[in-house]
């Protein structure tokens, strides 16, 4: 058995790179009520686009082939995103893309709150075409897009080289891709800040006792299963300190984790 401690500066920066890389554009974090636009007799028609780049670069020139090319709007239907989750996965420390595998993000937006859910699927049904077809069967943003042969786990096709410092930025981007399209009263994660001491600005009220290290740690066991601990403060009301702790299976990087409130700020 081996115990990492990491500083909690070490995992705020792999927190703050995959944020910065899964930004939405603008047309998509903030669209804007969309009209299907009349066709012309004898305007020349765009073929439908078969990835996600096509559709990005008709989303991005504001030209759309048809009324059933689901683009971004604020009207309560669901989206494809135009960005490549996955491509943020290079350059985290020992994480790597598995071979013929795809992730694919559905936006949803309305009003002042947005939803989103990414899904993990084998590359040859990752086409705008299939993805599309999932998009009737979702109700609201409680009941998203769900594509058939999609994996439980957008974890599934993630692979590593097992270290340490994988683990932990596996951790960190499995809550950063749960989160990606969550805005407004529907966030969760993005309200949480990363800590490796009792912030002193409040009273705290303990549910259990105080740990005594706060710091990011990755325990590896003799059975080659991997532990991973760390703890955030909520920064939004009920303001609480969280303990989370994700345990891996052997040769896998699907956590199951556990994110247990241990202290709640004194109002």
């Amino acid at each position: 058995m081996s115990l990492q401690k990491f500083p909690v500066t070490a995992a705020q920066k792999v927190s703050e790179y995959i944020k910065t890389h899964l930004a939405l554009p603008v047309s998509e974090q903030y669209p804007k009520s969309t009209t299907p636009a009349v066709e012309e007799e004898g305007e020349e028609t765009v073929p439908e686009p078969s990835s996600l780049h096509e559709l990005g670069d008709l989303f991005r020139l504001g030209s759309l082939p048809d009324e059933e090319v689901p683009a971004p709007n604020a009207e309560g239907r669901w989206f494809i995103s135009t960005i490549d989750p996955a491509a943020v996965i290079a350059k985290l420390p020992g994480l790597s893309l598995k071979s013929d595998a795809q992730l694919v993000t559905y936006l949803f937006r309305q009003g002042s709150s947005g939803m989103g859910v990414t899904w993990a699927l084998p590359e040859h049904l990752s086409t705008t075409a299939y993805l599309e077809q999932a998009i009737p069967q979702a109700q609201g943003y409680e009941i998203p897009p769900h594509p058939g042969g999609a994996f439980d786990s957008v974890m599934a096709v993630i692979d590593g080289d097992r270290s340490p410092a994988s683990f932990l930025a596996a951790s960190i981007l499995y809550r950063e891709l749960r989160e990606l399209g969550r805005t407004g009263k529907l966030s969760r994660w993005a309200h949480h800040r990363l800590i490796n001491q009792v912030p002193a600005q409040r009273q705290w009220q303990w549910r259990t006792s105080p740990p005594k290290d706060f710091s990011p740690k990755v325990k590896t066991l003799a059975n080659q299963q991997v532990a991973v601990e760390f703890f955030t403060c909520r920064v939004i009301a009920p303001v609480a300190i969280f303990r989370h702790v994700d345990q891996y299976p052997p040769n896998q990087y699907q956590p199951q984790g556990a994110d247990q409130v241990i202290a709640v700020a004194k109002t």
